[in-house]
């Protein structure tokens, strides 16, 4: 970045982005009650009375060019695109606020978290958290207790993690709010993920799968049994991968059931269950039930134990189809898992249809991206270049990208269907398939991430941990 426009986060919450795009302004600093503003814009004393009266503040202009106040505009605040901002209007609490900003921005989680002297409000904006508010300590537990509120917690506990929900209605939208809480040592945070309804956006062929992958990953769909798994950590697009499948899946004379936590999209059409472990219907008991109500296909949102992938096998045993998630770092780790967890070998080989792995790497900024020289120092030590590579492309940040470099992420996929060749090395318990996969012209996470980097799609940097070998 050649330039530094970001503002202390105390200052960029003294207005919203809608009226710091509206007004043209960007708060610079603070004297004595007195906000100090930079403008872009002629007439001053117009803007100034304006200013007064909305913001009930004192205020003083300083005027800067059009392109700088642009820089200082799209670096601190963020707004969607195509949505008519003039209905978007906050109510007085702040709470709604947070909410309704972090929608439009398009956040996919909130984190409140307090520390000893203040507390920060951070959102995830294209897998990366960025602080957006500040507010002093004495006012936390009055936004955390209407938060617990609003998601039918108890407000007096706050010796143990709760777990509920939020439905939010706007003049723009309906969503809802997954709502976690954690006791910390200076109080509790929490973490709001913001579930969207709208599932036009939820097109298989959208994804990030290359022609080949998807050939194969629908092939291994049209099985009327066994198990499709996808891996992956955290926030690195499984579920939306899964929704995709299913909406592509639903038609007439299927019958779909699903156990989720949570929920994150409705499907018209798909018999979605949601997972309550506090009276006890976890993805075990679901499953048994999900058996007598005839299914063609089951969703299990998680296999996170024993109990839940035996109950996955014996379900896909029984001639049907299993899709589920599951934390591995490759498709192949996704079988050593299963069988550390203690199911056999021979019943993996004879159920597993297809393992997949999958990431989400943010993409250049199209407008600011820079090409350079590639440098051995940049790839992780010992790493050995397949291809030649002299070129590659650095962040470097714009008003388009809001001065990161990125715009929006692609799902990059290794899929690695179970032939017969495969399924006696599953039953011999082997360990390394590098051999098998070179040789089946297996498309690995690491050389589809260093495909992208050659086409100049995203950097070394945002791969670099696929990298490493």
């Amino acid at each position: 970045m050649l330039n530094d426009y970001s503002i202390p986060t105390k200052l960029q919450q003294l207005i919203s982005s809608d009226q710091a795009f509206h007004y043209r302004i960007v708060p610079i600093d603070e004297d004595n009650g007195t906000l100090i503003f930079k403008t872009d814009q002629v007439d001053l004393d117009s803007l100034f009375s304006e200013l007064k009266i909305v913001l009930d503040r004192q205020v003083k202009l300083e005027t800067c060019g059009k392109q700088e106040l642009q820089d200082y505009l799209t670096t601190n605040y963020r707004r969607a695109e195509n949505v008519n901002k003039g209905n978007l209007s906050y109510t007085p609490d702040f709470l709604e606020k947070i909410l309704l900003t972090a929608k439009v921005v398009g956040s996919s989680d909130i984190h409140f978290e307090p520390y000893e002297t203040r507390c920060r409000i951070r959102f995830r904006l294209d897998g990366k958290l960025v602080e957006q508010f500040n507010i002093p300590i004495h006012e936390y537990p009055v936004i955390i207790n209407k938060i617990k509120i609003r998601a039918d917690l108890d407000i007096s506990e706050k010796r143990l993690p709760q777990d509920g929900r939020i439905t939010m209605k706007s003049d723009l939208d309906e969503f809802d709010i997954r709502v976690s809480s954690l006791p910390t040592l200076f109080g509790e945070k929490i973490v709001l993920r913001i579930l969207s309804k709208d599932t036009a956006a939820l097109d298989i062929t959208d994804l990030g799968f290359t022609n080949d992958e998807l050939r194969i990953y629908k092939e291994a769909l049209r099985k009327p049994s066994g198990i499709i798994l996808i891996s992956g950590p955290t926030g690195s697009g499984k579920t939306t991968t899964l929704y995709a499948t299913l909406k592509l899946m639903n038609t007439g004379d299927t019958n779909i059931l699903t156990i989720e936590d949570p929920i994150e999209y409705t499907l018209e059409g798909i018999n979605q269950v949601q997972l309550r472990e506090n009276i006890g219907l976890d993805f075990t008991k679901a499953l048994r039930t999900f058996l007598r109500q005839d299914p063609n296909i089951i969703m299990v949102g998680e296999i996170r134990d024993v109990q839940t992938a035996n109950m996955a096998i014996r379900t896909a045993l029984i001639g049907r189809l299993v899709l589920s998630t599951i934390h591995t770092n490759s498709a192949w780790a996704t079988i050593s898992r299963l069988i550390d967890m203690g199911i056999p070998s021979f019943l993996i080989a004879t159920t597993l249809n297809l393992s997949v792995a999958q990431r989400l790497v943010r993409k250049l900024c199209e407008h600011c991206k820079q090409r350079e020289r590639v440098s051995m120092d940049l790839f992780p030590e010992g790493f050995v270049l397949p291809i030649t590579m002299t070129e590659h492309f650095k962040a470097i940040g714009c008003t388009k990208c809001h001065h990161t470099g990125y715009q929006g992420r692609k799902a990059i996929y290794e899929i690695i269907p179970i032939t017969k060749e495969l399924v006696q090395l599953i039953k011999n318990n082997a360990l390394e398939i590098d051999d098998y996969l070179e040789e089946n012209e297996i498309i690995t996470l690491g050389q589809n991430a260093l495909e992208m980097v050659e086409a100049g799609e995203t950097t070394i940097e945002e791969v670099y941990s696929l990298l490493t070998p």
